[in-house]
């Protein structure tokens, strides 16, 4: 019998006390434990970012984090942004500009565009290819994806403020 790790975290605001296998991944706690499956797990190796979620404000693959590791952590996921009824100004922008198709990738390049906004990275073409380079889409060929960010982006201005959304434990799944 594996021995069980007690952890807290609190995730989109909410604050969640559990007993995880020392070596269960954070995606998996997320998805099987608290049951946000807007997280979603594609490689398991870290390579396509579908999986991204913040974690302390910094963006991390949830398949290559323990969920003990994210003990005493904020983590935020897509959940988080906003609602179906109520979607974050960064969901919109993607819904406006036709940036997704299938949707597997769109929650882990939400959550990517959410870190490079707090960033304060100015909002040039060059800047949001660079830092959506390792979150990977078979569908869009990232087109309407880029310009869903560079207009949300020159939106929030400076401050990335407009990509902050709702923290909503029952949120869009993605």
């Amino acid at each position: 019998m594996i021995p069980k790790v007690p952890i807290t975290v609190t995730v989109n605001g909410r604050t969640y006390e559990r007993e995880v296998p020392p070596r269960l991944h954070l995606a998996d706690f997320l998805r099987e434990d608290l049951h946000l499956t807007g997280t979603h797990v594609g490689c398991e190796h870290g390579i396509c970012g579908a999986c991204t979620i913040l974690l302390n404000g910094d963006s991390v693959r949830s398949c290559l984090t323990f969920a003990v590791q994210a003990n005493g952590a904020e983590i935020t996921t897509v959940e988080g942004l906003g609602t179906p009824d109520d979607l974050s100004p960064l969901q919109q922008a993607f819904r406006e500009h036709h940036a997704l198709q299938c949707g597997f990738c769109t929650p882990g390049m939400l959550m990517s565009t959410i870190d490079l906004m707090q960033k304060g990275t100015p909002a040039t073409e060059e800047a949001v290819r660079g830092a959506l380079s390792g979150n990977l889409c078979r569908c869009t060929g990232y087109e309407n994806i880029v310009r869903a960010v560079l207009a949300a982006m020159e939106a929030a201005g400076p401050e990335g403020k407009a990509a902050e959304g709702t923290e909503n434990e029952a949120g869009a799944n993605g």
